[in-house]
């Protein structure tokens, strides 16, 4: 009997490795608000998390927040909000003046690549000059909703835009769906001209 339970122990201990988790950390408390926000946009929408100077815009369709974070951090939360979805696939833009930002003119801005890397996940990002890509949301927001989560970051071109697209259907497809009834019909205009 102590035999077999000198046995058990090391397979007990081991056993307990593998299952034990961190217990996860709380959501912060704008956390809720902001994936119910996320959670209810579809194709075509824009998130824009925002450094603190990004206007609030007053047009219809563009719903700003404030959110007391910092830029990597929202966008972290967003991005696993995102990644849980099936309907929408992100794609990520950045301006293309952050790059050439220099830490003595604007403090902390090389951390903040550094972090903001690591809250995009991995994700492929597109860079665009900050006035294209703010035009751009913006003017989409005539048909569209932009959720703007303005943040306490304080530099420059730090914003991260955020178009969705269909999570199950890409621009590959609908290209190619496109195609293939322009052909069918052009086949069935040939036939009857045909007969």
């Amino acid at each position: 009997m102590k035999g077999s339970l000198l046995l058990l122990l090391p397979i007990l201990l081991l056993g307990g490795c593998g299952t034990s988790r961190q217990p996860s950390a709380p959501p912060p408390p704008w956390g809720e608000v902001v994936s119910r926000e996320v959670n209810a946009l579809g194709i075509q929408n824009w998130i824009i998390v925002a450094e603190s100077s990004f206007p609030v815009v007053s047009r219809r369709g563009v719903r700003t927040l404030v959110i007391d974070a910092e830029v990597p951090e929202v966008v972290d939360y967003v991005v696993n909000e995102l990644e849980k979805s099936e309907t929408v696939t992100p794609s990520f833009s950045t301006a293309r003046e952050l790059p050439f930002v220099k830490n003595d003119r604007a403090p902390g801005i090389d951390e903040f690549r550094s972090l903001l890397k690591t809250a995009l996940h991995g994700h492929q990002v597109r860079e665009m000059e900050h006035r294209s890509l703010s035009l751009l949301a913006h003017s989409d927001s005539a048909k569209y909703a932009v959720l703007v989560l303005k943040t306490k970051s304080a530099l420059p071109y730090s914003s991260v835009f955020i178009e969705l697209d269909s999570g199950y259907w890409d621009r590959d497809s609908e290209d190619k769906l496109r195609k293939d009834m322009t052909s069918a019909r052009l086949e069935t205009q040939s036939n009857e001209t045909n007969n």
